[in-house]
């Protein structure tokens, strides 16, 4: 699937200034964050939250991309939801931020099912 348009300017220049590996994580999981809404039909507003590529639905919990100081990558997901939990109990080998985040290693191939199952359960996290 291709990279949807950036919602302004100011959303692709915080992905241009991210190295190379990890602006490639990024995209792919904003490629896979969209491809997900499509499929549970659901719109998605991409916009900047604390300096941070931020994708929200009207019935989710937002989602924020990140680059690490360490030199990776992040999702987030809204620290009191159950997302990350959840996904804990499911998946409990990732590299977890206590309730707000998995990192991610650019170098390694993304673990594609359970970023899959976080997505789909922070874009219908209300309903």
């Amino acid at each position: 699937m291709d990279h949807p348009a950036f919602a302004s300017s100011e959303i692709a220049h915080v992905y241009d200034a991210c190295p190379a590996p990890v602006r490639a994580t990024l995209l792919a999981l904003r490629t896979m964050i969209y491809a997900e809404a499509a499929q549970l039909g659901v719109p998605v507003t991409e916009s900047l939250k604390w300096g941070q590529p931020s994708y929200a639905t009207p019935k989710g919990t937002p989602l924020r991309l990140g680059h690490l100081k360490t030199g990776g990558a992040a999702i987030y997901a809204h620290c009191q939801s159950r997302v990350i939990p959840e996904l804990r109990d499911l998946a409990p080998d990732l590299n977890y931020d206590g309730t707000r985040a998995v990192h991610l290693d650019p170098d390694h191939a993304l673990p594609v099912a359970p970023l899959r199952l976080m997505i789909r359960r922070a874009l219908t996290y209300r309903t």
